[in-house]
């Protein structure tokens, strides 16, 4: 955000800003090749979940970007409230060798 000297807001909405527009976008053409598959007697290609198929990985790491300063790398999915919970409990966890419990000296022995 920018302010003025005053401490105006000077960039509260879009409005402010130079936003591209659809006659800044350059024209293109598009055609069609149809290959039929080869796999299948009606040669048909699958396409169904193309438009989905990129979500889940890009959510997933996100979550893991935003728990990597715990030292989390990976969590299966789904990633439950639970799941990532579990995971952020085991990254505070003290790792490598405890102190040894040292009992006070005993006396009655000589």
């Amino acid at each position: 955000m920018v302010y003025d000297a005053e401490g105006q807001l000077l960039t509260g909405s879009y409005m402010d800003y130079a936003l591209p527009r659809a006659e800044d976008a350059p024209t293109f053409t598009h055609a069609f090749h149809p290959v039929p598959a080869k796999t299948n007697v009606l040669g048909a290609k699958g396409c169904g979940e193309a438009g989905c198929a990129g979500a889940l990985p890009a959510v997933m790491n996100a979550l893991v970007d935003a728990l990597s300063e715990y030292g989390i790398r990976h969590i299966d999915m789904p990633a439950t409230p639970e799941r990532v919970w579990r995971a952020i409990r085991e990254a505070r966890r003290p790792r490598g060798p405890q102190p040894i419990a040292r009992s006070a000296p005993c006396r009655g022995l000589k």
